[in-house]
Protein backbone atom coordinates (compact mmCIF):
# COMPACT_ATOMS: atom_id res chain seq x y z
CA UNK A 1 0.00 0.00 0.00
CA UNK A 2 1.42 3.64 -0.54
CA UNK A 3 0.98 5.57 2.21
CA UNK A 4 1.85 9.58 2.30
CA UNK A 5 2.19 10.93 5.91
CA UNK A 6 1.88 14.52 6.77
CA UNK A 7 3.97 15.88 9.36
CA UNK A 8 5.90 12.83 9.89
CA UNK A 9 9.10 13.94 11.23
CA UNK A 10 8.40 14.41 15.12
CA UNK A 11 7.55 12.84 18.18
CA UNK A 12 4.66 10.68 16.95
CA UNK A 13 4.89 10.48 12.96
CA UNK A 14 9.02 9.24 13.42
CA UNK A 15 8.00 6.07 14.64
CA UNK A 16 4.65 6.01 12.46
CA UNK A 17 6.44 5.88 9.40
CA UNK A 18 9.11 3.29 10.74
CA UNK A 19 5.46 1.44 11.90
CA UNK A 20 4.55 1.88 8.15
CA UNK A 21 8.01 0.90 7.07
CA UNK A 22 8.14 -2.49 9.02
CA UNK A 23 4.93 -3.83 7.42
CA UNK A 24 5.97 -3.25 3.78
CA UNK A 25 4.10 -0.73 2.95
CA UNK A 26 5.61 2.50 0.23
CA UNK A 27 6.17 5.72 2.31
CA UNK A 28 6.33 8.84 1.17
CA UNK A 29 6.59 12.16 3.61
CA UNK A 30 5.51 15.78 3.18
CA UNK A 31 7.76 18.15 5.59
CA UNK A 32 9.18 20.99 5.32
CA UNK A 33 12.84 19.59 5.28
CA UNK A 34 13.35 21.81 9.02
CA UNK A 35 13.61 18.51 10.94
CA UNK A 36 16.11 16.03 10.80
CA UNK A 37 14.37 12.81 11.66
CA UNK A 38 15.79 9.13 11.92
CA UNK A 39 14.08 7.60 9.19
CA UNK A 40 14.15 4.68 6.68
CA UNK A 41 16.17 4.68 3.52
CA UNK A 42 13.62 3.76 1.78
CA UNK A 43 11.50 6.43 2.61
CA UNK A 44 11.03 9.27 -0.09
CA UNK A 45 10.55 12.97 1.08
CA UNK A 46 8.25 15.98 -0.73
CA UNK A 47 9.16 19.09 1.21
CA UNK A 48 7.01 22.14 1.42
CA UNK A 49 4.64 23.96 3.39
CA UNK A 50 1.15 22.26 5.10
CA UNK A 51 -0.36 25.72 4.85
CA UNK A 52 0.27 25.81 0.90
CA UNK A 53 -0.55 21.98 0.14
CA UNK A 54 -2.50 23.56 -3.18
CA UNK A 55 0.60 24.40 -4.52
CA UNK A 56 2.05 20.50 -4.55
CA UNK A 57 -1.08 19.08 -5.83
CA UNK A 58 1.20 17.80 -9.37
CA UNK A 59 3.55 15.60 -6.99
CA UNK A 60 0.65 14.47 -4.44
CA UNK A 61 -0.83 13.32 -7.95
CA UNK A 62 2.50 11.49 -8.80
CA UNK A 63 2.45 9.81 -6.25
CA UNK A 64 -1.24 8.94 -6.15
CA UNK A 65 -1.34 7.67 -2.57
CA UNK A 66 -3.55 4.54 -1.66
CA UNK A 67 -4.18 6.59 1.91
CA UNK A 68 -2.84 9.99 3.80
CA UNK A 69 -2.13 10.24 7.36
CA UNK A 70 -2.10 13.69 8.79
CA UNK A 71 -0.21 13.68 11.97
CA UNK A 72 -0.38 17.45 12.53
CA UNK A 73 -3.71 18.92 11.66
CA UNK A 74 -4.22 21.30 14.29
CA UNK A 75 -6.98 24.06 13.02
CA UNK A 76 -10.14 23.58 10.71
CA UNK A 77 -8.18 25.15 8.51
CA UNK A 78 -5.57 22.51 8.44
CA UNK A 79 -8.11 19.86 7.80
CA UNK A 80 -10.12 21.71 4.99
CA UNK A 81 -6.69 22.24 3.02
CA UNK A 82 -6.27 18.54 2.97
CA UNK A 83 -9.80 17.49 2.48
CA UNK A 84 -9.59 19.81 -0.50
CA UNK A 85 -6.46 18.57 -2.34
CA UNK A 86 -6.40 15.26 -1.73
CA UNK A 87 -10.54 14.27 -2.46
CA UNK A 88 -9.98 13.81 -5.80
CA UNK A 89 -6.44 11.86 -5.36
CA UNK A 90 -6.56 9.25 -2.87
CA UNK A 91 -9.65 7.38 -1.11
CA UNK A 92 -9.18 7.39 2.81
CA UNK A 93 -7.86 10.00 4.92
CA UNK A 94 -6.53 9.09 9.08
CA UNK A 95 -6.30 12.05 10.81
CA UNK A 96 -4.96 12.22 14.58
CA UNK A 97 -6.96 14.25 16.59
CA UNK A 98 -7.30 14.00 20.86
CA UNK A 99 -9.52 13.16 23.52
CA UNK A 100 -9.43 17.02 24.49
CA UNK A 101 -12.56 17.44 22.71
CA UNK A 102 -14.76 15.54 25.59
CA UNK A 103 -16.33 18.04 27.55
CA UNK A 104 -14.73 17.01 30.82
CA UNK A 105 -11.59 18.93 29.55
CA UNK A 106 -13.19 21.92 29.75
CA UNK A 107 -14.42 20.84 33.40
CA UNK A 108 -10.99 19.61 34.25
CA UNK A 109 -9.77 23.40 33.01
CA UNK A 110 -11.99 25.42 34.70
CA UNK A 111 -14.15 26.75 31.88
CA UNK A 112 -17.49 24.53 32.48
CA UNK A 113 -19.10 23.69 35.57
CA UNK A 114 -21.21 20.51 34.27
CA UNK A 115 -21.46 17.41 36.00
CA UNK A 116 -18.70 15.29 35.21
CA UNK A 117 -19.32 13.00 32.69
CA UNK A 118 -18.82 9.06 33.74
CA UNK A 119 -16.08 7.77 32.63
CA UNK A 120 -14.32 5.55 30.84
CA UNK A 121 -15.35 7.98 27.63
CA UNK A 122 -16.19 6.01 25.10
CA UNK A 123 -16.55 7.45 21.48
CA UNK A 124 -20.09 9.06 22.00
CA UNK A 125 -19.55 10.90 25.21
CA UNK A 126 -20.24 14.29 25.15
CA UNK A 127 -17.72 16.55 23.37
CA UNK A 128 -16.59 20.00 24.62
CA UNK A 129 -19.11 23.41 24.11
CA UNK A 130 -16.74 25.92 24.24
CA UNK A 131 -14.54 26.21 21.08
CA UNK A 132 -10.77 27.20 20.66
CA UNK A 133 -9.39 25.94 24.64
CA UNK A 134 -5.83 27.82 24.34
CA UNK A 135 -7.44 31.48 23.00
CA UNK A 136 -6.34 33.45 25.19
CA UNK A 137 -3.02 31.15 26.46
CA UNK A 138 -1.01 32.23 23.20
CA UNK A 139 1.84 32.67 25.66
CA UNK A 140 1.99 28.76 25.65
CA UNK A 141 4.44 28.81 23.00
CA UNK A 142 2.16 26.94 20.05
CA UNK A 143 2.07 28.49 17.00
CA UNK A 144 -1.62 27.60 16.54
CA UNK A 145 -2.84 28.06 19.88
CA UNK A 146 -5.33 30.93 18.89
CA UNK A 147 -6.90 28.70 16.03
CA UNK A 148 -6.32 25.30 17.73
CA UNK A 149 -9.74 23.40 17.50
CA UNK A 150 -9.90 19.28 17.12
CA UNK A 151 -13.53 18.93 17.22
CA UNK A 152 -13.86 21.36 14.13
CA UNK A 153 -10.90 18.98 12.68
CA UNK A 154 -13.39 15.94 12.90
CA UNK A 155 -15.80 17.65 11.67
CA UNK A 156 -14.23 18.57 8.21
CA UNK A 157 -12.82 15.12 8.18
CA UNK A 158 -15.93 12.84 8.73
CA UNK A 159 -18.20 15.84 6.64
CA UNK A 160 -15.63 15.31 3.50
CA UNK A 161 -17.94 14.18 0.32
CA UNK A 162 -14.58 12.21 -1.41
CA UNK A 163 -12.67 10.37 1.04
CA UNK A 164 -13.66 8.39 3.71
CA UNK A 165 -12.39 9.73 7.03
CA UNK A 166 -10.87 8.31 9.84
CA UNK A 167 -10.52 10.21 13.30
CA UNK A 168 -8.06 9.01 16.57
CA UNK A 169 -8.35 10.43 19.58
CA UNK A 170 -4.95 10.27 21.23
CA UNK A 171 -4.42 10.32 25.16
CA UNK A 172 -1.59 11.83 26.63
CA UNK A 173 1.70 10.23 24.78
CA UNK A 174 4.83 9.46 26.64
CA UNK A 175 7.72 7.97 25.59
CA UNK A 176 11.45 8.80 24.18
CA UNK A 177 10.85 12.24 22.30
CA UNK A 178 8.32 13.61 24.17
CA UNK A 179 8.93 17.43 24.61
CA UNK A 180 6.67 17.76 27.35
CA UNK A 181 8.43 15.13 29.87
CA UNK A 182 5.81 13.55 31.33
CA UNK A 183 7.27 11.04 33.56
CA UNK A 184 10.10 13.79 34.91
CA UNK A 185 8.25 15.22 37.58
CA UNK A 186 8.13 12.13 39.60
CA UNK A 187 11.31 10.32 38.11
CA UNK A 188 13.49 13.24 38.86
CA UNK A 189 12.15 12.38 42.69
CA UNK A 190 12.79 9.05 42.60
CA UNK A 191 16.09 9.81 40.96
CA UNK A 192 16.83 12.12 44.13
CA UNK A 193 16.49 9.21 46.34
CA UNK A 194 13.93 11.62 47.79
CA UNK A 195 11.54 9.69 50.65
CA UNK A 196 8.65 10.69 50.04
CA UNK A 197 6.14 12.27 46.85
CA UNK A 198 3.64 14.85 47.43
CA UNK A 199 0.84 15.20 45.31
CA UNK A 200 -2.76 16.71 45.77
CA UNK A 201 -5.48 14.56 46.76
CA UNK A 202 -7.49 15.20 43.95
CA UNK A 203 -5.34 14.09 41.84
CA UNK A 204 -3.84 10.90 43.84
CA UNK A 205 -7.04 9.55 42.24
CA UNK A 206 -7.40 10.82 39.09
CA UNK A 207 -7.31 9.22 35.94
CA UNK A 208 -6.17 10.35 32.68
CA UNK A 209 -5.49 7.70 29.45
CA UNK A 210 -1.58 7.80 28.62
CA UNK A 211 -0.22 5.75 25.40
CA UNK A 212 3.47 4.90 25.21
CA UNK A 213 4.47 6.64 21.82
CA UNK A 214 5.60 3.62 19.49
CA UNK A 215 2.52 1.63 20.69
CA UNK A 216 0.32 4.97 19.24
CA UNK A 217 2.10 4.82 16.25
CA UNK A 218 1.00 1.36 16.22
CA UNK A 219 -2.39 2.08 16.50
CA UNK A 220 -2.52 4.79 13.59
CA UNK A 221 -0.63 2.20 11.15
CA UNK A 222 -3.31 -0.41 11.98
CA UNK A 223 -5.96 2.23 11.14
CA UNK A 224 -4.63 3.30 8.10
CA UNK A 225 -3.93 -0.40 6.57
CA UNK A 226 -7.41 -1.46 7.74
CA UNK A 227 -10.66 -0.32 5.31
CA UNK A 228 -12.71 -1.46 8.05
CA UNK A 229 -11.55 2.03 9.89
CA UNK A 230 -13.24 3.96 6.84
CA UNK A 231 -15.79 6.52 8.57
CA UNK A 232 -14.62 5.77 12.45
CA UNK A 233 -13.67 7.71 14.96
CA UNK A 234 -11.71 5.41 17.32
CA UNK A 235 -9.94 6.38 21.32
CA UNK A 236 -6.87 5.34 21.35
CA UNK A 237 -4.13 4.31 24.75
CA UNK A 238 -3.74 1.82 26.85
CA UNK A 239 -6.84 -0.54 27.84
CA UNK A 240 -6.79 0.01 31.76
CA UNK A 241 -6.38 3.46 33.05
CA UNK A 242 -4.73 3.71 36.54
CA UNK A 243 -4.89 6.41 39.03
CA UNK A 244 -1.92 8.70 39.50
CA UNK A 245 -0.93 6.88 42.29
CA UNK A 246 -1.24 3.43 40.66
CA UNK A 247 0.88 5.22 38.04
CA UNK A 248 3.80 6.41 40.05
CA UNK A 249 3.93 2.95 42.07
CA UNK A 250 4.40 1.52 38.47
CA UNK A 251 6.91 4.13 37.53
CA UNK A 252 8.47 3.32 41.62
CA UNK A 253 9.03 -0.34 40.08
CA UNK A 254 10.86 0.33 36.96
CA UNK A 255 13.13 2.62 38.71
CA UNK A 256 13.84 0.52 42.23
CA UNK A 257 12.58 3.66 43.90
CA UNK A 258 11.04 2.34 47.36
CA UNK A 259 9.40 6.08 48.93
CA UNK A 260 6.02 6.29 49.61
CA UNK A 261 3.29 8.69 47.89
CA UNK A 262 1.94 11.16 50.13
CA UNK A 263 -2.00 12.76 49.17
CA UNK A 264 -1.80 16.49 50.50
CA UNK A 265 -4.83 18.91 50.33
CA UNK A 266 -4.39 21.12 47.87
CA UNK A 267 -4.23 24.32 50.22
CA UNK A 268 -1.71 22.47 52.31
CA UNK A 269 0.51 21.98 48.84
CA UNK A 270 3.98 24.02 48.11
CA UNK A 271 3.00 26.18 45.21
CA UNK A 272 4.94 24.52 42.85
CA UNK A 273 2.87 21.63 43.42
CA UNK A 274 -0.84 22.88 42.87
CA UNK A 275 -2.18 21.76 40.09
CA UNK A 276 -4.14 23.42 37.47
CA UNK A 277 -7.13 21.01 37.23
CA UNK A 278 -10.24 20.16 38.72
CA UNK A 279 -9.91 17.21 39.96
CA UNK A 280 -13.32 15.95 39.40
CA UNK A 281 -13.25 15.54 35.97
CA UNK A 282 -11.39 12.45 34.53
CA UNK A 283 -10.04 11.88 31.30
CA UNK A 284 -9.84 8.39 31.51
CA UNK A 285 -10.89 7.01 27.66
CA UNK A 286 -12.63 3.90 26.61
CA UNK A 287 -10.46 2.25 24.20
CA UNK A 288 -11.91 -0.98 23.19
CA UNK A 289 -13.44 -0.30 19.93
CA UNK A 290 -10.30 -0.38 17.94
CA UNK A 291 -9.38 -3.27 19.69
CA UNK A 292 -12.27 -4.93 19.09
CA UNK A 293 -13.34 -4.07 15.43
CA UNK A 294 -9.73 -3.93 14.16
CA UNK A 295 -7.85 -6.21 16.20
CA UNK A 296 -5.45 -3.63 16.97
CA UNK A 297 -2.70 -4.70 20.07
CA UNK A 298 0.26 -2.88 21.31
CA UNK A 299 3.51 -4.01 20.46
CA UNK A 300 5.24 -2.77 23.79
CA UNK A 301 4.41 -3.75 27.45
CA UNK A 302 3.41 -1.32 30.19
CA UNK A 303 6.72 -2.14 31.85
CA UNK A 304 9.06 -1.72 28.81
CA UNK A 305 7.44 1.41 27.61
CA UNK A 306 8.00 2.82 31.39
CA UNK A 307 11.92 1.30 31.01
CA UNK A 308 12.86 3.09 27.66
CA UNK A 309 10.64 6.63 28.86
CA UNK A 310 12.72 6.66 32.12
CA UNK A 311 16.21 5.60 29.77
CA UNK A 312 15.71 8.46 27.48
CA UNK A 313 14.48 11.17 30.44
CA UNK A 314 17.59 10.77 32.14
CA UNK A 315 19.52 11.15 28.66
CA UNK A 316 17.73 14.19 28.05
CA UNK A 317 16.85 16.56 31.20
CA UNK A 318 17.79 20.19 30.70
CA UNK A 319 18.27 21.60 33.53
CA UNK A 320 17.50 25.13 32.44
CA UNK A 321 13.58 23.84 31.79
CA UNK A 322 12.98 21.65 34.08
CA UNK A 323 14.79 23.74 37.50
CA UNK A 324 15.63 22.00 40.85
CA UNK A 325 12.82 21.81 43.25
CA UNK A 326 12.01 23.44 46.30
CA UNK A 327 12.84 20.04 48.82
CA UNK A 328 12.74 22.32 51.63
CA UNK A 329 9.31 23.31 50.96
CA UNK A 330 8.05 19.60 50.54
CA UNK A 331 9.92 18.78 53.24
CA UNK A 332 8.26 20.85 55.52
CA UNK A 333 4.72 19.57 54.34
CA UNK A 334 5.92 15.71 54.14
CA UNK A 335 6.59 15.88 57.66
CA UNK A 336 3.38 17.20 59.18
CA UNK A 337 1.63 14.68 56.79
CA UNK A 338 4.00 11.77 56.21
Amino acid sequence: MRILVIGATGFIGTPLVHQLVRKDHEIVVFHRGETDADLPESVRHLHGDRNALAEHRDAFEQESPDVVIDVVPYTEAHAQRVVDVFGDITDRLVVVSSSDVYRNYDGWRGVSDHDPDPVPLDEEAPLREKLYPYRGHEGLGFDYARDYEKILVERVVMRAPNLAGTVLRLPAVYGPGDTQHRLVRHLRRMDDDRPAILMDEGEADWRWTHGYVENVAAAIACAAADGRADSCIYNVGEVETPTTVERIHRLARVVGWCGDVVPVPSKELPEHLQGPGDWRYELATDTRRMRAELEYEPPVTKTEALRRTVEWERDHWDEDEMPDPDYEAENAVWKRWA
